[in-house]
């Protein structure tokens, strides 16, 4: 018998029992209680493994420098509600700075850490971050922005590493920490404010999602406790500045297990990691499926891998090679876990599904009047529950749009079957999705149309085998102006400027006017209609060349 056949034929309660149990139980009052009870019942277990580093904590260690930052934090001002920004790459001093902030009531602002001087201004500035924490290789891009928050002079940046005169270390700051008493119980309750993440929007900029420590509890719970089983050993393979290693850090609390955290990704080594850590379970990239085949492929002690926006085709292929349990799941930063597949349904293996709504969570589809669709039948996809973002950070505008009577809008394009099994059809955001990284083609346009040499400018998603998609871009050049006098690495060299590695495009076309809606829109859908390939005739700055 496999791995994955002793995995699904062990004996756990049905769904709708593991449903009714994870929704009667109480959660805790907020996230720092939930640690403390963790590592009372396992002081001694290993919480953190940044493998990389290395850097191992156990959780008495974690409890006790997270007491020990937050009480440093104290002494600067830091207090209830007060909203710091977090710049860090993949280090323990991440997470223990979250949850010493999470201890003092106060708001986390994750920045990422590959933005350019002009993104970071606009996320701290939105937030009205009071604070940054800042890793010292990004302090080069903090102070180049044109003009810094007044809210951030050097007294308030605590940097991990060698910090500029006037500014703190963040080093020192745990050590004064613990020197001083350490803080009273945190004064937050379970709808208190924790992160303002931030999400690509659709109109331009990305908005901050108000996030509750109900909201982390939920997320992490729900992953935890779905399947019946346990998950003593879980990868975090993404940036922590991403909501996935947040809430993989609160599974691994509800399960009383070790969250072990890469440096970076890395397609060619994440089966490494999962062998050599006898990972249990973790977000499956599929990029790493078209890594060559190897012999020890099926060594493994996986029981679940979740995948997103999985290719069906590929569905049980991936299941056989890696001797492992693959399902789909469905979750947004507003919404958290909104979908997942049961373990134990085998049947929806290559269907495509995103599953059913996880506890704490309803779903309905819509169509254009709001009016609730039968089954079979193509519409809008809409979430509510406890614990989904309050909503965006002064953004009422955006807030009243997207929250219509406690349901959230995801702007996904849905159907679900009389099973109440859903299947995403499409999307009606303006949306590009590249290597797992949300891209927002208004931003992308908005930063083009700075150039003076711009008149129009429109992004779209081409299909790519590795990354999913990649961004194309169609300018309209000022009357006057010639593709030679703004020649595409003009182009690519101001978007590498204002915009973060990831969203810079890869192909530019030229185009003499923009197909446009009758309300004046960019009729995107006509620029790609019937379009064999969405290449041609664009510059590829990868490849350096026309196609």
């Amino acid at each position: 018998m496999s791995k994955r056949e002793r995995v699904l034929s062990a004996d756990i309660p049905s769904w709708a029992e593991r449903r009714s149990r994870i929704e009667g139980e109480p959660l805790p009052e907020n996230l720092p209680s939930l640690l403390h009870a963790v590592a009372a019942e396992r002081p001694d277990q290993i919480a953190l493994d940044f493998f990389e580093a290395p850097e191992r904590l156990t959780y008495r260690e974690l409890v006790a420098r997270v007491s020990e930052f937050a009480a440093g934090l104290a002494e600067l001002g830091v207090g209830h509600g007060t909203h710091v920004a977090v710049m860090l790459p993949n280090v323990s001093a991440f997470p223990v700075t979250w949850l010493a902030l999470a201890t003092l009531g106060a708001v986390m602002v994750p920045v990422n850490g590959a933005y350019t001087p002009r993104e970071i201004a606009y996320v701290v500035g939105d937030a009205e971050a009071s604070m940054i924490v800042i890793d010292e290789a990004y302090l080069p891009a903090f102070e180049a922005m044109e003009e810094r928050p007044a809210r951030l002079p050097d007294a308030r940046v605590v940097v991990l590493g060698a910090p500029r005169p006037g500014q703190c270390s963040w080093g020192a700051v745990r050590a004064r920490g613990a020197a001083l008493p350490p803080p009273p119980a945190c004064p937050a309750g379970r709808d208190d404010l924790l992160n303002i993440q931030y999400t690509s929007g659709t109109t331009g900029f990305p908005k901050g999602c108000m996030l509750t420590h109900r909201y982390w509890l939920t997320i992490g719970k729900v992953n935890a406790r779905r399947d019946g089983r346990v998950y003593q050993r879980i990868l975090a393979a993404t940036p922590f500045f991403y909501m996935d290693p947040q809430w993989l850090m609160v599974m691994a609390l509800f399960q009383g297990g070790t969250l072990f955290v890469a440096r970076r990704q890395s397609a060619s080594r994440f089966m490494d990691w999962v062998r050599a850590h006898r990972i249990n379970f973790t977000l499956f990239p599929e990029v790493a499926f078209k890594q060559p085949p190897r012999e020890d492929d099926r060594d493994n002690e996986i029981v679940r891998v979740n995948a997103y926006g999985l290719n069906k085709a590929n569905h049980a292929a991936i299941e056989e090679r890696f001797d492992m349990v693959c399902r789909e799941a469905f979750g947004m930063t507003e919404i958290g876990s909104g979908m997942f597949v049961p373990i134990e349904a085998t049947d929806m293996v290559g269907s495509g599904t995103c599953g059913v709504p996880v506890p704490f969570r309803e779903t309905k589809v819509v169509d254009d009047s709001g009016a609730e669709v039968p089954p079979g039948v193509e519409g809008e996809l809409l979430v509510r529950g406890p614990g989904i973002l309050l909503g965006y950070y002064r953004k009422p505008e955006a807030t009243a749009e997207a929250l219509v009577d406690g349901w959230f809008r995801t702007g996904d394009i849905f159907r679900k079957d009389a099973r109440g099994f859903h299947f995403i059809v499409g999307r009606k955001k303006d949306m590009i999705r590249r290597a797992g990284e949300n891209i927002a083609a208004g931003e992308v346009e908005a930063v083009l149309r700075t150039m003076p040499e711009i008149a129009e400018a429109a992004a779209v998603p081409v299909p790519d085998e590795q990354r999913r998609e990649e961004v194309k871009v169609y300018v309209v050049l000022q009357p006057g102006v010639t593709p030679e006098a703004l020649p595409p690495a003009a182009i690519i060299a101001h978007c590498a400027l204002n915009l973060a590695k990831f969203k810079v495009p890869r192909y530019v076309a030229y185009a003499q006017s923009l197909p446009k809606t009758a309300s004046g829109k960019n009729a995107k859908h006509v620029l790609v209609k019937d379009v064999a390939d969405l290449r041609a005739g664009a510059y590829d700055r990868v490849d350096g060349l026309w196609r």
